[in-house]
């Protein structure tokens, strides 16, 4: 949460929970199922997101759908102390990379990827390495989900309150 954001309340979670399970899931609807009006509902996920806690709504999209059949991690590995922000700028001019984050271990930064197939991740992965302060990626192809897509966000709502 931001500076800005207020501690919120089991109904708050409840109304994130709905919102993440299904965001078209109207404001009565919701106000139906955890005993407030749609109006009350309605305010509660404004101040939701002014305060940053809900930050915006999104459909999801399953990405063989759009002809993305393969999926992989790469780990990437700097020479010297690459600054999360270059990473990050890099990171922005590939629209096959869906998630990228900086982690602890050996490896300086984690990516995403998806691409059409094999040879398309291939050139990805070939246009990443060519930044120069890049000096090694290792990469690992995903196979299948074990769990379903997202399980980060169910679980997310039901966390407890950690401030």
């Amino acid at each position: 949460m931001n500076s800005k954001s207020a501690a919120f309340d089991e109904l708050d979670r409840k109304i994130i929970t709905a919102l993440m399970a299904n965001a078209r899931t109207s404001f009565a609807e919701i106000g139906s199922a955890i005993g407030l009006s749609a109006t009350a509902v309605k305010r509660r996920v404004d101040r939701l997101r002014e305060t940053g806690v809900i930050t915006g709504f999104t459909a999801t999209v399953k990405p063989a759908a759009l002809g993305w059949r393969t999926e992989a991690y790469v780990e990437v590995y700097c020479e010297g102390a690459a600054p999360p922000r270059r990473l990050a700028e890099v990171v922005r001019n590939h629209p096959e990379i869906t998630a990228a984050m900086t982690v602890t271990g050996g490896a300086d930064a984690l990516l995403h990827v998806r691409a059409v197939d094999v040879e398309h991740f291939e050139e990805v992965l070939e246009r990443i390495r060519t930044e120069p302060f890049i000096r090694k990626t290792i990469s690992y192809m995903v196979l299948s989900h074990l769990l379903p897509e997202a399980p980060e966000a169910a679980a997310t709502a039901d966390a407890p309150n950690v401030r």
